[in-house]
């Protein structure tokens, strides 16, 4: 059954890890992706690393990072400039990430100094030792509690409350809107009266109706409200938990596909972004699922000639975290300051990158003064807003300073104030262990209901039987 296929698939790959910008984990927990599209069929991945070395001056320490995210590359090049070390970067592919940094430590290699990992395999990380305690001197980590915003911070502590790791950035997740066409079908672009509209699901569903009948869509695809897929913990004292919010969950993306509410664009693909910058063709629930192969939407010179002839429409919504500011920036083309970012329907964030120090580095005092210079110097925090072009910083003093920042791509909004209030809401208490392969599997089985394979009552069994197989410390109650 397919089903079986995609569950396959997503198990195979289940320690991998994404890049911020391919969108992670939803309100607490990793997004459950609705588009059919499995990782066999998605395009190719960069090289498996990217080896970059930086130096300054001949003779100073060196310095080896391992990260999954090109951000690292930039703070160490920015680094070296006021210092006397060497820097060696090496970027790695997400699919082999955690698999090198298990052999290396787990060999007793000395370098890596600095390791990342992102919220859904920190816990494993923290368990296995990897990571520094940066609460021990000389590094006295909890001096800086405060200094950064709250889930952050709690996000880089084990089970214990031992600081490990620190992030440079926060990631809430946000609904990005098209102003003009706001205005047009709901006669305002207010924020916080665009943000009733998806204020809950069935709320969602109306939004979307009224959108197709004005001759829009709601998104481009019905993952786009995976990053607010539920509100509470998978697990809950050992035993499994589907709550209502799950149901009601695969209940939206089902009627957003089953009744064309959106332009069937699977996230990533070349609609997905050709929908930012205006009009898109509306493809069809067989072309999002690959039942039609005809129409290649990896492929952005063979899309635009396959769809030339298909009637056309233009996508009111995003649903990113933050970092989606810059996916739009880069993207959005011609409606450049005609978008706005309002909240959604619960709390929720993606991604972000966590930098510790290997506890097997024999450099950890450099090792430290980076990671502090990375995230806790309102220097650097000033500095990467300014290269990053909007990146939003974890540093509060930064935060707060820069507040009433105006992004003219938004419409003037006050973005890093907005992030702040929306970052405060997120309970990092809901984030297990489990919740990579349990959000895959849930996002399977809404795959299976939505495009008909499945009824709702055989997916969520199949879903079950998947949680058990693979968890069977987990207590499942059908």
């Amino acid at each position: 059954m397919k089903f079986r296929k995609i569950m396959a698939t997503l198990l195979a790959g289940a320690m991998t890890l994404s890049l911020a910008a391919c969108g992670q984990s939803a309100t607490g927990t990793e997004s459950a992706s609705t588009d059919s599209a499995t990782s066999e069929e998605a395009p190719a991945a960069e090289a498996a690393e990217n080896t970059n070395t930086e130096t300054a001056g001949t003779d100073g320490e060196k310095l080896v990072i391992w990260t999954l995210a090109k951000d690292l590359q930039t703070f160490a090049e920015k680094y070296v400039e006021d210092h006397n070390v060497q820097i060696e970067t090496v970027v790695i592919e997400p699919a082999d990430y955690v698999t090198k940094v298990q052999t290396a430590l787990n060999g007793g290699q000395t370098t890596p100094d600095i390791i990342v990992g992102e919220p859904q395999m920190l816990e494993d990380f923290y368990d296995a030792g990897y990571f520094e305690d940066l609460n021990q001197a000389p590094y006295n980590a909890q001096d800086y509690k405060g200094q950064i915003v709250d889930y952050v911070w709690e996000v880089g502590q084990d089970a214990d409350g031992i600081q490990r790791a620190i992030s440079y950035q926060i990631t809430p997740a946000g609904m990005y809107y098209r102003r003009d066409i706001a205005k047009e079908v709901f006669g305002t672009d207010d924020p916080d009266e665009i943000g009733k509209l998806f204020k809950d699901y069935p709320t969602i569903l109306d939004t979307a109706e009224t959108l197709k009948a004005a001759g829009y869509r709601i998104f481009a695809s019905d993952a786009e409200i995976g990053y607010f897929s539920g509100d509470s913990a998978w697990v809950v004292d050992g035993t499994l938990n589907v709550d209502q919010a799950r149901l009601d969950y695969m209940d939206l993306v089902t009627d957003l596909y089953q009744n064309d509410l959106t332009a069937y664009a699977n996230q990533w693909s070349t609609p997905w972004y050709q929908a930012m910058a205006g009009e898109v063709p509306i493809l069809t629930a067989a072309v999002q699922s690959y039942a039609d192969d005809s129409i290649n939407v990896w492929d952005a010179e063979g899309f635009a000639e396959a769809t030339k002839d298909l009637d056309k429409t233009q996508v009111f919504s995003f649903g990113l975290p933050s970092w989606g500011v810059l996916t739009l920036r880069d993207n959005v083309g011609e409606t450049s300051g005609n978008w706005g970012v309002c909240s959604g329907p619960s709390y929720g964030f993606g991604g972000g990158t966590f930098i510790g120090i290997s506890a097997m580095s024999e450099h950890k005092d450099l090792a430290w003064d980076f990671l502090k210079w990375v995230t806790l110097d309102e220097n650097t925090a000033e500095w990467w807003i300014e290269k990053s072009e909007g990146d939003t910083v974890s540093l509060v003093s930064v935060l707060e300073k820069h507040k009433d920042d105006a992004n003219e791509v938004y419409g003037g909004e006050h973005l890093y104030s907005f992030w702040q209030e929306q970052a405060a809401g997120i309970d990092y208490s809901k984030v297990t262990r489990f919740d990579k392969i349990i959000n895959d599997a849930w996002g399977a089985a809404c795959t299976a209901v939505k495009t008909g394979e499945m009824d709702k009552e055989a997916a969520i069994s199949e879903f079950y039987d998947v949680v058990e197989s693979t968890y069977p410390e987990i207590t499942v109650n059908r």
